[in-house]
């Protein structure tokens, strides 16, 4: 407020600021707006990764035709807090890092053995004590199964490719036409000249992005932004298209033998942080073999064994039990303090104050490696189990963990790390031409029936015991009561 002398008397004016109303309420909601955006950056800010500055990547990867919807049915996360944040070191010195790393890649590291020759599968499909007797693997020259008993069915000019990729390698697949392809975000400018992108198509994938007009079917190469497709004939590999993407996802050290590192990312998931990045974080500067997320609901392999029957996620429930009685048998047991430490020098049982809850089932949307011999032999046992059982790789992953020798370092990082690098999407809702996924193309897999479990996993035909029931009594607190 303003004063005046008028005529021996004071009078007050109201600056003409704050006369109009609309104004007033302007700016009240203006700074109101800014500081819950202040207010938001700053706690979301816990959760998210400390980038570095560098020079990004500013131009569109790749323009995708308005019918195709890359982006449609994002899955939101809300984590407002993170427990464990993670922070990048600077770009430039992560990048002279790696490059020096993936030039000494000839370290005097023990190299693992495959075992070469012809099957009538392509991972060979061996008995349960055949399996096992490869998982102690120390002083040992012992040739390991490890896939590639057929001929992986691709091109020519794609497995040059794959060949001469050297360093990094990320690899993704779709098949059956149940995702989109996504470009990754964050890119740094020098990135892709040091890591190769492939991602691995059937051919019902193939029509769906042939439709699209994505690529066209009738060129002997494809590229899509930073992907090099590469297509995968079915003849001679497995009937279920699941099975068929575990080959890319845990056989990638033997898909491209050159590389030092490697990322398998989920073809539901869009990466959002540099991979350079990620593997000095998660790998790198923990000493770790592998790193993988935890899982964000499931502690113990039988937790993750029930929701996969009751879900429907594999069709043959009675399998399944007959998979779990198999590892309960092999010495299988449920998550405890008592398995800790198994990971890198770095990632010590101080790191778990929670208590180190689900540590025995991962999310394994994403997976980081480094291609030394703990890594591709985790890689292989883990491959033959898939191919013995089924292609749900989080029932195999605690088991083949805890009876591998050497030992695996490995990095199991909270899931909210995993939500922060990578945004996820729903698998295709429709497919080609807007027709529902059963209706497309003659080669589609047909949709089986559940099969339901005989008895159940504590008790055999009324009475007791089943091969579980010392694991499910350790699960539940029981065992010394």
């Amino acid at each position: 407020m303003m004063g005046y002398h008028f005529m021996g008397k004071v009078t007050t004016s109201t600056p003409l600021l704050f006369k109009s109303k609309l104004l007033c309420f302007s700016l009240f909601y203006l700074f109101t707006a800014l500081f819950l955006a202040l207010y938001t950056s700053l706690s979301q800010s816990k959760c998210l990764f400390r980038s570095s500055p560098f020079d990004p990547l500013q131009t569109p990867l790749f323009s995708y035709p308005s019918s195709y919807g890359e982006h449609k049915y994002a899955l939101p996360t809300h984590r407002s807090t993170c427990s464990s944040p993670v922070f990048f070191t600077d770009y430039w010195t992560v990048l002279k890092e790696i490059r020096d790393l993936c030039k000494n890649s000839s370290l005097a590291s023990p190299v693992l053995s495959y075992m070469q020759g012809q099957a009538d599968s392509f991972g060979g499909n061996f008995s349960t004590q055949k399996r096992i007797s490869y998982f102690d693997h120390e002083n040992s020259s012992l040739e390991v199964p490890c896939g590639f008993l057929k001929k992986f069915p691709i091109s020519n000019y794609d497995q040059v490719e794959m060949e001469n990729c050297n360093g990094v390698v990320v690899v993704s697949a779709i098949f059956n036409d149940h995702d989109k392809i996504r470009q990754p975000k964050g890119l740094g400018s020098k990135t892709l000249d040091n890591v190769c992108f492939f991602m691995f198509i059937d051919d019902v994938t193939l029509n769906g992005l042939d439709y699209h007009k994505v690529i066209s079917k009738e060129s002997p190469q494809h590229k899509v932004g930073v992907w090099r497709i590469v297509r995968v004939s079915r003849k001679d590999l497995y009937d279920n298209p699941a099975m068929n993407g575990v080959i890319p996802k845990y056989l990638v050290h033997r898909l491209f033998p050159n590389t030092k590192f490697s990322i398998w990312i989920d073809a539901k998931l869009q990466l959002i942080i540099d991979p350079l990045l990620l593997i000095h974080t998660l790998i790198v500067s923990e000493n770790a073999d592998m790193a993988i997320s935890k899982h964000p609901f499931y502690v113990h392999t039988m937790d993750e064994a029930m929701a996969t029957a009751r879900w429907k996620k594999w069709w043959d429930v009675d399998a399944l039990k007959t998979q779990m009685e198999t590892y309960c048998d092999n010495g299988l047991r449920p998550w405890s303090r008592k398995k800790l430490p198994y990971t890198s020098e770095a990632i010590t049982y101080e790191m778990f104050p929670g208590g180190g809850s689900n540590e025995d089932v991962p999310d394994s949307a994403m997976i980081l490696r480094k291609h030394e011999l703990s890594s591709n032999l985790f890689s292989c046992l883990m491959f033959n189990e898939l191919e013995a059982f089924n292609p749900r790789d989080q029932l195999a992953f605690a088991y083949v963990r805890d009876h591998m020798k050497p030992k695996l370092k490995l990095n199991m990082f909270e899931v909210e790390v995993l939500e922060q690098v990578a945004m996820e999407y729903r698998h295709n809702l429709k497919h080609i031409g807007g027709t529902s996924g059963r209706e497309v193309g003659s080669k589609r897999s047909k949709i089986k029936r559940t099969k339901r479990a005989g008895s159940d996993l504590l008790y055999v035909n009324g009475s007791c015991c089943s091969k579980c029931q010392k694991y499910l009594l350790e699960m539940w607190g029981e065992s010394h009561k």
